[in-house]
């Protein structure tokens, strides 16, 4: 059978695309002379790759950062180049190196046995990760004399700052080991800063940055509060309003009863979608300007508001649910990249 297309999604996620390339902007104008690349793993942050990849390609970005092989496919599709995309978990198995070969993708090398697999494949341009104090992925300073490393053609050698956020002085710790660790490699570029090791300064942006969070509106650290601007909203549809009477209760295990006789609006979003429970405690959605309380449990599909406030608020129309991602971690306990990539896949994007 031919099967129909389905009807318009009850969830919408609008994507501002003009604040989002105004952040890649920025974000390549705080990195001096250096080059702002842009992190799109993780299905750009849950923002949706189809609709990220194509908007930084205009506005100038020209490299590419995912973690999966699984997630070379589609940053192809939206029109990246091959060499214009790293795969920041390297070559794990010899099957890794083959993909890698075939399709023209840079792996990123992060220890003497993928460098190893590497070789075994065929080589090849690739990239090599440092670890400079993370003690994550990334190749330790021991091994940085080994033949297989200095046999690799690397064009960027990178390394990620731990803490870069935060007023420590762990950043400066790591910038030194890097700039000491990397003479002992031969490479074309270097790479340390994230999104807010870009605030740190010259120092930091070498050849050229690697931006995550901040492009799609997450703010890491204050000094860049005044550069980003929001890029991901959330929207839901209200499928059913009803009237309820006093002590009557909302939602699993009755953990709210209605003070008063209250109009609620049951809509389309729920856990499932990443509006987790912790929403329920102090989150609303807006219409019209107006800002209606969730009440009752999260459930795994619907939340339910209060809509007393709001009596042209009818089934069918849409809510924002607030997504200032400073905003949102603040009321959930979230942190911003949690807010960004717990959002689910049944928002038409």
């Amino acid at each position: 059978m031919t099967i129909p297309e389905p009807p318009p999604a009850t969830l919408r996620l609008k994507i501002d695309h003009a604040a989002l390339a105004a952040n890649w902007r920025a974000l390549d104008r705080l990195s001096g002379g250096a080059n702002a690349g842009a992190a799109v793993k993780a299905d750009a942050y849950g923002l949706g790759v189809a609709t990220v990849v194509p908007t930084l390609l205009a506005a100038g970005a020209r490299q590419f950062f995912v973690a999966h092989w699984s997630e070379v496919a589609p940053v192809l599709a939206a029109g990246a180049a091959p060499d214009q995309i790293a795969v920041l978990h390297g070559v794990n198995t010899s099957e890794d190196a083959a993909y890698a070969r075939a399709s023209g993708v840079v792996p990123v090398i992060n220890s003497v046995r993928q460098a190893a697999l590497w070789h075994e494949a065929g080589g090849g341009l690739c990239h090599l990760m440092l670890d400079t104090g993370m003690n994550r992925l990334g190749l330790p300073a021991s091994d940085i004399g080994d033949p297989a490393i200095g046999a690799l053609d690397i064009d960027i050698v990178m390394s990620h700052l731990a803490s870069a956020e935060d007023d420590t002085d762990q950043s400066a710790q790591q910038l030194d080991l890097f700039r000491s660790l990397r003479t002992g490699v031969a490479a074309r570029r270097a790479s340390l800063a994230n999104s807010a090791g870009i605030a740190l300064g010259s120092a930091y942006h070498f050849d050229i940055t690697r931006p995550g969070l901040a492009l799609y509106g997450g703010v890491p650290c204050a000094a860049l509060a005044g550069d980003l601007a929001q890029v991901a909203c959330p929207q839901a549809m209200v499928m059913q309003v009803r009237s309820i009477a006093q002590g009557a209760p909302v939602g699993y295990n009755a953990t709210f009863h209605a003070p008063r006789p209250m109009r609620t609006a049951t809509l389309s979003l729920g856990y499932a979608d990443g509006v987790l429970r912790c929403w329920g405690e102090r989150g609303s959605v807006q219409h019209a300007g107006r800002a209606l309380k969730i009440i009752g449990r999260v459930s795994m599909d619907m939340i339910v508001v209060d809509c007393t406030e709001a009596p042209e608020l009818a089934e069918g129309d849409f809510c924002d649910l607030p997504y200032n991602l400073v905003a949102a971690a603040e009321i959930t306990g979230l942190s911003q990249y949690e807010l960004l990539t717990l959002l689910g896949r049944r928002f038409a994007r």
